[in-house]
């Protein structure tokens, strides 16, 4: 074997190393420091044992017998609301194709929860009822006190726990 072919396997396994070493350091900074989470918009949280206002809507007297026709059935859940964890206070409406709660900065609801994973569970509509599901998360998703084990319903006033955030079901 040539000089020349020996120092050049060398050096590639040299730079497969330094790659290798990289590629490791990568990961466990990701591990260390987590997902970056993004606050899209900047909230104060609620002050403890008051409810959050909404400035934009004024108080709504009790629905006339006519809306609470057009109105769906009183345990349809519309908005997801977190009542306890970093976030407390925080609403999201629903929506029909799904709601991803976790830390990744695409989730519909993005998590400021050490305890939580980055794409964590679904929120889902089908064939007329609300389902929630556990996207494989490493902690567990929890339904009241159950843990998730495959898509389960839910309705108004059901309460789902990811990690150290509590987050209730509301119309």
């Amino acid at each position: 074997m040539s000089e020349l072919t020996l120092t050049v396997i060398r050096l590639g396994l040299l730079i497969l190393l330094w790659v290798f070493v990289f590629s490791v350091v990568g990961v466990l900074r990701g591990d260390i420091y987590g997902t970056r989470v993004v606050s899209r918009t900047p909230r104060k949280p609620a002050p403890a044992g008051r409810r959050a206002e909404r400035p934009d809507r004024s108080p709504q007297a009790a629905p006339s017998p006519r809306q609470q026709k057009r109105q769906p059935h009183s345990t349809t859940p519309r908005t997801i609301v977190v009542t306890q964890g970093p976030l407390t206070g925080t609403a999201l409406p629903l929506r029909e194709a799904g709601t991803v709660i976790g830390r990744n900065p695409e989730s519909a609801l993005v998590l400021d929860d050490d305890f939580a994973s980055g794409r964590h569970a679904r929120i889902f509509h089908r064939d007329g009822a609300w389902f929630v599901e556990d996207l494989g998360s490493t902690n567990g998703t929890f339904l009241g006190s159950d843990r998730l084990t495959g898509p389960m319903r839910v309705e108004a006033g059901s309460t789902l726990r990811i990690g150290k955030t509590v987050i209730e079901l509301r119309r």
